[in-house]
């Protein structure tokens, strides 16, 4: 996955210059959805995944994709999409590898502490 950046600085840029007053609460805000949204939706893969419950888990999937890429989260939105792709194609049997991946890259620690641009 190092082929996308943790976090996307052309994303947090425009997040910044939504701010009319020079200070980041639309970013922090955002942060914050992020941050109270992922780990519910990757609780909820896990638990469709143990129900063999396809369409919840490609909800949750992609739910994680739209908060990522909000946020710019590049890595997480590409692992989350790339769950949810496979899940439609091959269904969910066998997504534990990629479940795994998309839990390390949404550890809110490493997004969070990830270096941003400051323009």
């Amino acid at each position: 996955m190092d082929e996308f950046p943790l976090i996307d600085p052309a994303t947090i840029r425009t997040l910044r210059s939504l701010n009319t007053d020079g200070n980041d609460d639309f970013l922090r805000e955002i942060v914050a959805l992020f941050a109270a949204d992922v780990p519910a939706r990757l609780a909820e893969i896990d638990r469709s995944f143990a129900e063999g419950n396809a369409p919840a888990f490609q909800r949750a999937a992609h739910s994680i994709k739209g908060s990522a890429a909000n946020l710019g989260a590049a890595r997480v939105r590409a692992v989350a999409e790339r769950l949810e792709i496979r899940s439609q194609r091959q269904g969910i049997a066998g997504s534990e590898p990629i479940i795994r991946e998309l839990k390390d890259e949404a550890a809110l620690e490493r997004i969070l502490e990830a270096p941003q641009d400051r323009a």
